[in-house]
This record gives C-alpha cells, structure tokens and sequence, in this order.
C-alpha cells in the first residue's frame, strides 16, 4: 500500500522544506522530496516531523509506571501517542526488588500488546545514585557495587532497550558502569556529585548522557565545576532537561540550547 503526503512543511535532521511530499509503502516512509505531487494527500499548513521518544516518563494520565498494571501502561501509550510521542521508556524509581519484578512483567506485556506509542523497554532512575542528591528518590533503596551479583535484581523485558542513571562517583561506581556498558546498557549520569576525574573515567567506561541536567546535581562552582561544567563542556556527552520552566528558569533553558544545541539536548517529562 502507498500513501502519499503533499505539500506540508517537512522538519528533516539536517533541513527544512517548506513545502514537500513523503511516499509511504507498506507503513514505512519510501521517501522524502522537495516537489510535490498531484495525487495523495493535501496537508497545507500542516507541520510534518520525527515521532518524539521519550528516554525519561514516571506516567501520564494519573498512571504511576511503578504501580501500573499492562492495560494501565497501554493507556499511556495511547495517549503519548496524541502528544507526538511514538516511542517510551517507562522509567522506575529506587524500590524493591519485587517492586521492580512485578512492574519490569507489566512493561513487558505491555510492549507486546500496545497500540499507541511503543514500550520500547525500561530506565532505571537509580538505585545507584547519591543518597546527597537524591531529589525525589526514596534513600531506603539505594545501592552501591561490589561484583556483577549485585546487579541479578536488575530485570528487563527481553530484546528491549535497557537504560539506567546512575551516579559513577558511589562506591564501585566506574566499575558498574564499565560492566553495564558491556551488558549493553544506555548509561547516564544523575543524582550526581561526581567529581570531573571520576566523570571523565565515567566516560571511557560508557556514559555517554546526563539526567535532568542540572536538576539533582551538585551546583556549579568556579572551583568545583563538577557534573555541571563538565557536562556542558563536553561535545561527545548529551544531556536532558525538564522544560516545564520550573525545574529550570527558561533563561537557563535558553542558555543550554545555545551551548548543546538541538543534537546535545533533549527534552524530558520526568512527570506523571
């Protein structure tokens, strides 16, 4: 089947096009084009751009991802899916390992049976992270790392995307983030106080993204730069923020856009 879109303006990795056509076969896009056709149809004034995925999301619509049962994340999928959203991770909060069990089972149906935005696998917010930092993040949970054992409560859905915060600067903290990247983890760095040598061997382990930047962070100092300074000073490291103009003051927002720019930066909910 081929399904051709006309005449909207196209926002496209590298360019804009202010009038183009996408050809879609068999539900995959075939191709992208400054000209325009006669046939398919006609989306003037319309705006056509990537699917959003969000990496970061506690739940919407009142549903709590931690307590959520399969038909209560797929509820969530449908109505990402109206935000623009096509694809999430359902994200898990420091908690119990049969905490953790029974909601990793959920996301896990979930992802086979959803209609709206895709479960595409799990993140971690924690519980490897800094009883200093700790946000919102109940302590009780936290953990630190001693040998690969010490991750066997860590469950995922099979063939699903894995991802985790943590903080590299706990006790073994460089190490799990060593062992993790060899498991094939997406690692990011939050609920930090991390120190720029012990970032920089986060780094050459396999962190490669920050959480809510800025937000549950040790602050920036002109003698201490930490995870801030460091963060912002590094290319090769990606960061998100909570734009909701709370968790940061838009100046600041205004101020990281400029410095990462779109490819460093991403927008999160963080929310439910």
């Amino acid at each position: 089947m081929t399904l051709i879109l006309n005449n909207a303006r196209l926002i496209l990795p590298d360019r804009e096009i202010d009038s183009g056509s996408i050809v879609i076969e068999d539900g995959r896009i075939a191709s992208v084009s400054e000209r325009t056709t006669s046939d398919g149809l006609d989306l003037s004034g319309s705006v056509l751009m990537p699917g959003f995925i969000d990496v970061h999301i506690h739940g919407a619509v009142g549903i709590d991802t931690m307590d959520a049962g399969p038909q209560q994340l797929c509820a969530i999928s449908e109505f990402l899916v109206t935000q623009g959203v096509t694809a999430w991770l359902p994200t898990l909060v420091p908690g119990s390992e049969d905490n953790y069990e029974r909601a990793v089972a959920a996301i896990a149906d979930a992802a086979r049976v959803s209609t709206g935005a895709r479960v595409l696998g799990v993140h971690y917010e924690g519980p490897f992270v800094n009883s200093k930092q700790c946000g919102a993040l109940h302590t009780e949970y936290f953990k630190t790392y001693s040998d690969p054992e010490d991750l066997d409560f860590l469950v995922t859905p099979d063939n699903t995307v894995r991802m985790i915060t943590l903080a590299p600067e706990v006790d073994g903290g460089v190490e799990l983030v060593r062992e993790l990247n060899r498991r094939g983890w997406v690692i990011s760095i939050g609920h930090t106080r991390a120190s720029i040598d012990v970032l920089d061997d986060a780094f050459d382990a396999g962190a490669r993204h920050m959480t809510h930047f800025m937000n549950a962070m040790a602050p920036l100092h002109h003698r201490a730069p930490g995870p801030i300074a460091w963060g912002l000073s590094r290319d090769d490291v990606t960061f998100d923020v909570i734009a909701d103009g709370i968790h940061l003051d838009p100046f600041m927002l205004r101020l990281l856009m400029k410095v990462k720019t779109a490819r460093g930066l991403s927008l999160i909910s963080d929310a439910i």
